[in-house]
């Protein structure tokens, strides 16, 4: 990390649209703001584990089985061939995911490492326990630096102090860019730096809306 640079964490899941979106606008504050993102897995299958029989049906099977693969798979990326990769295999399984509608099946993870140029056997992993205690270790880390009561995206950014705040969110739609990145950054370090502050919250109106 570079010592110039305002150094963020950022958790995901790669099946949230939203944290998608929140993904895309931290891409462009890396352009105009002197940023270097920092990114980590984790995990709606596990946040909801304990309550999937209170979700709906579509839910529930987003969130059981199917909703590990992507998260392995992007897990064990990482474990045989480093930190580096996390952000490239993001980018491209939520461009498939979600920018091409093509869902997270098999067959889009496995098109997603070819894309980026990993080894086509990483998708083995999808439908094994091999780095579970790895995902597990991610999801919790974040977690533990936000609190329980939320989802993804987390963010954790510098304080007043240089101590890390972390954030669920910015949820936002379309994710903004230029100027319009940057401002919305620079509110995030402003809210971050003052102490006590936790949440500022509406209802959406609208859905995600990929461009």
């Amino acid at each position: 990390m570079s010592e110039s640079k305002t150094p963020v964490d950022f958790w995901f899941d790669p099946l949230c649209p939203w944290a998608w979106m929140t993904s895309r606008w931290m891409l462009e504050v890396e352009k105009v703001r002197p940023v270097e993102v920092s990114w980590h897995v984790m995990s709606l299958a596990v946040l909801n584990e304990d309550k999937l029989d209170e979700l709906p049906e579509r839910y529930r099977e987003l969130l059981g089985p199917k909703g590990w693969r992507p998260v392995r798979v992007v897990t064990a990326a990482r474990e045989l061939h480093g930190d580096e990769v996390v952000g490239k295999l993001y980018t491209a399984l939520g461009t498939r995911f979600h920018n091409k509608d093509e869902g997270a099946t098999l067959e889009s993870i496995a098109a997603a490492l070819a894309d980026v140029g990993l080894p086509a056997d990483l998708i083995e992993y999808a439908d094994k326990d091999t780095y579970d205690a790895q995902v597990r270790a991610s999801h919790n880390e974040g977690i533990e630096k936000v609190g329980q009561e939320v989802g993804t995206p987390v963010i954790a950014v510098p304080g007043a102090d240089g101590e890390q705040i972390a954030f669920f969110g910015p949820v936002v739609t379309p994710a903004p860019k230029g100027e319009e990145a940057a401002k919305l950054w620079d509110g995030t370090l402003l809210v971050a730096s003052i102490p006590g502050f936790y949440e500022i919250k509406r209802t959406r109106t609208q859905g995600p809306i990929f461009d």
